[in-house]
C-alpha cells in the first residue's frame, strides 16, 4: 500500500513539473528571428540614380559592426556602382520608409531598384565582393564560393 502512495506521489509530482516547464516555454521569446529586407528600392532615394548598381549599407553610429561593414563596402564605388551609407539617426526617414529594423543591412540594387543581394548583418569582405561581382558579371564566380 505504501508502495501505491509512493507512485502516485511521484507521477503527481512529475505532472506538477512538466506543466510548469510548459507554461514557462510558451512565455520563451521566439527563436530565429526575422529581420525586413526590403525587395525593391525607389532609386531616386539614393545618390546616383543614374548609376547601374546601388550598394546601400543601412547603419548606425552606435554600431561596431556597422562600421567595419562600411569600410567592406565602401571600396565597391566605381563608375558603375554607387555605395551609399545611411544612418539610422541622420537617414531615419529612408530607414523608416524601408522599414529597416536591424543593422548593418546591405542592399544591392540594380538600375530598377530590384534588391537583387541582401546581407542582415557584417558580410565577409570575400562574400560582398564576389556577389557584386556574380551580379554585374554571372558567370564570374566559381560555383561554391559564394553563399547562396
Amino acid at each position: 500500500m505504501l508502495q501505491v502512495v509512493l507512485i502516485v506521489a511521484i507521477g503527481g509530482a512529475a505532472v506538477g513539473v512538466a506543466q510548469v516547464l510548459r507554461r514557462r516555454g510558451s512565455d520563451a521569446p521566439e527563436q530565429g528571428a526575422s529581420w525586413t529586407v526590403p525587395a525593391q528600392l525607389d532609386r531616386t532615394d539614393f545618390a546616383g540614380s543614374e548609376v547601374p548598381w546601388l550598394v546601400a549599407v543601412f547603419s548606425s553610429s552606435t554600431c561596431l559592426a556597422c562600421g567595419d561593414t562600411w569600410e567592406k563596402a565602401k571600396h565597391l564605388d566605381s563608375a558603375e556602382v554607387v555605395v551609399q551609407e545611411l544612418d539610422a539617426v541622420e537617414d531615419k526617414a529612408v530607414h523608416q520608409r524601408y522599414g529597416i529594423d536591424a543593422v548593418p543591412l546591405v542592399l544591392v540594387a540594380d538600375a530598377e531598384g530590384v534588391v537583387r543581394r541582401s546581407f542582415v548583418g557584417p558580410p565577409t569582405a570575400t562574400d560582398l565582393w564576389a556577389a557584386l561581382a556574380e551580379l554585374r558579371e554571372p558567370g564570374t564566380v566559381p560555383p561554391g564560393c559564394t553563399e547562396p
